[in-house]
């Protein structure tokens, strides 16, 4: 069972919080529950929160020492500091192998410990400029709704922490799994790493024709633009390229339908646009970091 432990701290945000426990603390009937969730706080006892009334944590920081997931739900006021006692905690944990997210507020306490530092991470678009001055050595991405930097993810506002979080679980347990969780809290299973802008038509269009030869000059036709000033749009709103988009998507497919069908893999390198099996397990490898056939015998659903 992977251990997912959330650190909070008066006044902490129910929203920010309550994403993480919906996720990955909520058993559902008719899905696996893959993740055990606990709370830790510095001093054990009642913690004032955003919604008026206290909520009761018994665990210490002690909790983080045995996390594989440690989730920071909000960090308020923003300029507050961390204690020695939490700062140790997270890099030890880090240290160990643990994962570290924040949600929207809670980078700020995870830059505070220089664990960020040459890495990328978002917030909160309104606190975007203030985590950059702060934390000039912090690589702060804008107008994403969360980035994964491997062992460290970090959120944009409240909302977009259910994105990241669902995120998580779709790199744990696959596409499908994370869709289940979705499904059942009626949410869409996965935006894209972006926030809404008009790209998102054309994002919708492609998606619905992968197995055809799309191409970047056949995407910057469709909404009537040059392939440069499509690729300046990518960049400025995506942070990432026309044609890396469009094969990310193509692998995301491929996943899903290694998870759900019993499609050879020639078959879904057809139906996802990436032509032979052959390109198919290379650009998979090169993606996800492993084969098809080794991916479906991970996350195959029954």
């Amino acid at each position: 069972m992977h251990q997912v432990v959330a650190i909070v701290r008066s006044v902490q945000s129910m929203l920010e919080l309550g994403f993480a426990a919906e996720v990955f603390g909520t058993a559902r009937h008719g899905i696996p529950q893959h993740y055990a969730f606990e709370l830790c706080t510095e001093v054990p006892g009642p913690v004032m929160t955003s919604a008026g009334y206290p909520i009761t944590v018994s665990q210490d920081l002690g909790a983080l020492a045995t996390a594989d997931t440690v989730i920071v739900p909000g960090w308020t006021p923003v300029e507050a500091p961390i204690s020695d006692a939490v700062g140790a905690a997270l890099t030890a944990a880090h240290g160990r192998g643990a994962r570290l997210a924040t949600i929207c507020s809670g980078v700020f306490a995870l830059a505070r410990t220089g664990l960020l530092d040459g890495r990328p991470a978002t917030t909160h678009r309104s606190r975007v400029e203030q985590l950059q001055r702060e934390f000039p050595q912090v690589r702060v991405q804008r107008d994403v709704l969360y980035v994964d930097d491997g062992d460290i993810a970090t959120s944009a506002g409240a909302g977009a922490g259910m994105d990241l979080c669902l995120h998580l679980v779709r790199r744990d347990h696959g596409a499908a799994h994370a869709a289940l969780i979705a499904q059942n809290m009626v949410l869409a299973p996965h935006r894209e790493g972006g926030l809404p802008d008009p790209l998102d038509g054309l994002l919708d269009w492609a998606g619905a024709r992968l197995a055809e030869p799309l191409s970047v000059d056949v995407l910057a036709a469709h909404v009537g633009v040059s392939a440069r000033t499509l690729a300046r749009r990518f960049a400025d709103r995506l942070g990432t390229s026309p044609g890396a988009w469009l094969l990310a998507r193509r692998v995301a497919e491929a996943r899903t339908l290694l998870e759900e069908t019993d499609l050879t893999v020639e078959a879904i390198a057809d139906r996802v646009g990436l032509s032979s099996a052959v390109n198919l397990r290379r650009r998979f490898r090169d993606r996800v970091g492993t084969t098809p056939g080794g991916y479906r015998r991970t996350f195959r659903r029954a």
